[in-house]
């Protein structure tokens, strides 16, 4: 049964419908340079050593630098957001992004390619913190996993597409030009945040009632333990662990054990990045028909059937793989959407979303360094895969243990309550 209360609440989200499509794609665009530019320099990684005259381990830090960014530089960009405002510090992450993409490709020397390659990890901080934060107020409970699952995949899409498209731009136009031309997708990202952020300015301010109905969705949201961003960051750290750490040994995992050539291993790797754009969009479908508790079961299990099948039949390599990507990008989505749906505020979406991401992270550099380390204390890569276990079952204890708390899907209020 309707009344002026639900009267006002359709007057509202017709009012704002538009505005809120308008933020998602340009969340959805801006996710595409939120990896990309990190990416972009490992397929002319020996054109830059060869420019610039780098040993291996100093070409490594131009991968590397921009993971330690996103841990060391989370309490400035959570500072940043914060004290300017998330709309704001959107700006500022695709200013930063395109200043630093600008330094790197400017001819300049190691010292200069290094420097804009940190100024574009700090960047990209700013913007990994802020899009939960833009999420849970622009967009329903109930389409907030399918937005999470959309910018999950649009940041994998993005990584593939600058992957795929950068060494034949540089076998035209040189390395400099072939990474700086991805700017592109900055542009357009900042095209569509300012026709949303000018729509937004033009919305006439809510009446006190639809203000009453609105704060009328908040006990759907799921309340957070304060245990809850710890156990989260812990399980996301053992995401990006794993997730790291199997990124840069895979192909050398394969060619060891499996004897495959490097053409062939580097495939298996491009199998587990690809498909976690069908992880990241299949995880809100599963959601929207269980529990976040049964959605990360199945995913884990994929994920912990990359490192056990590679211990007991690393011959089939590709079906391991397969199932290990759609698994690496399904329980990033559910970790943010955890972050959005137990967030009954901005401050506690960024606060959580901070200390997730940065602590995860850290926890991410150190991947590829252990398992590196382990398999070359034991000459075998049997205990790094355990390790890579070990780190598997962190996420589902920490990760799991929050899902429970979350219990079932936010239920959207009916057009009668």
């Amino acid at each position: 049964m309707s009344g002026p209360a639900t009267d006002v609440r359709r007057a509202g989200a017709a009012r704002r419908a538009p505005q809120a499509a308008l933020v998602v794609a340009a969340v959805l665009v801006l996710a595409l340079s939120l990896r990309g530019p990190i990416v972009t320099v490992a397929p002319v990684l020996a054109r830059v050593q060869d420019d610039l005259g780098l040993t291996a381990a100093t070409a490594g830090l131009l991968t590397t630098i921009p993971v330690v960014c996103f841990a060391v530089m989370t309490p400035l960009a959570s500072a940043l957001i914060a004290r300017a405002g998330p709309e704001t510090a959107v700006w500022a992450c695709l200013a930063g992004i395109t200043v630093g993409v600008l330094l790197r490709s400017s001819g300049g020397g190691t010292g200069v390619v290094l420097a804009g390659t940190a100024v574009i990890g700090t960047a990209i901080t700013i913007g990994n913190i802020v899009v939960p934060v833009i999420i849970r107020r622009s967009v329903r409970p109930s389409r907030a996993g399918g937005v999470t699952g959309a910018y999950t995949a649009a940041l994998n899409v993005g990584a593939m597409l600058t992957s795929l498209g950068t060494e034949p731009l540089a076998a035209r136009l040189g390395w400099r030009t072939a990474t700086a031309s991805w700017l592109v997708l900055v542009v357009v990202g900042a095209l569509l945040w300012a026709l949303a952020t000018v729509r937004r300015r033009r919305l006439p301010e809510d009446p006190p009632a639809e203000r009453g109905a609105r704060a009328g969705h908040a006990p759907h949201v799921a309340r957070q333990p304060g245990w809850a961003p710890w156990l989260l960051m812990l399980g996301f750290g053992g995401q990006a662990f794993s997730y790291y750490g199997l990124t840069a040994w895979l192909p050398t995992l394969l060619a060891d054990r499996v004897g495959q050539s490097a053409a062939t291993a580097g495939a298996a790797s491009s199998v587990f990045q690809l498909l976690a754009v069908v992880g990241a969009l299949g995880v809100p479908v599963l959601l929207a028909r269980s529990t976040p508790v049964v959605a990360l079961g199945v995913v884990g299990a994929c994920w912990l059937a990359l490192p056990v099948g590679l211990l007991l039949a690393p011959e089939r390599w590709l079906v391991f793989a397969a199932l290990g990507g759609v698994a690496q990008g399904g329980v990033f989505t559910i970790v943010f959407l955890l972050v959005v749906r137990m967030s009954a505020s901005d401050r506690q979406a960024r606060r959580t979303s901070a200390l997730v991401q940065g602590g995860g992270y850290a926890l991410a550099a150190l991947g590829p360094s252990v398992l590196g380390a382990v398999h070359g204390a034991t000459g075998s890569w049997a205990v790094p895969l355990l390790v890579v276990v070990g780190s598997l079952t962190v996420l589902l204890l920490g990760v799991g243990s929050v899902a429970v708390a979350a219990g079932r899907r936010v239920p959207e209020p009916s057009p009668s309550t």
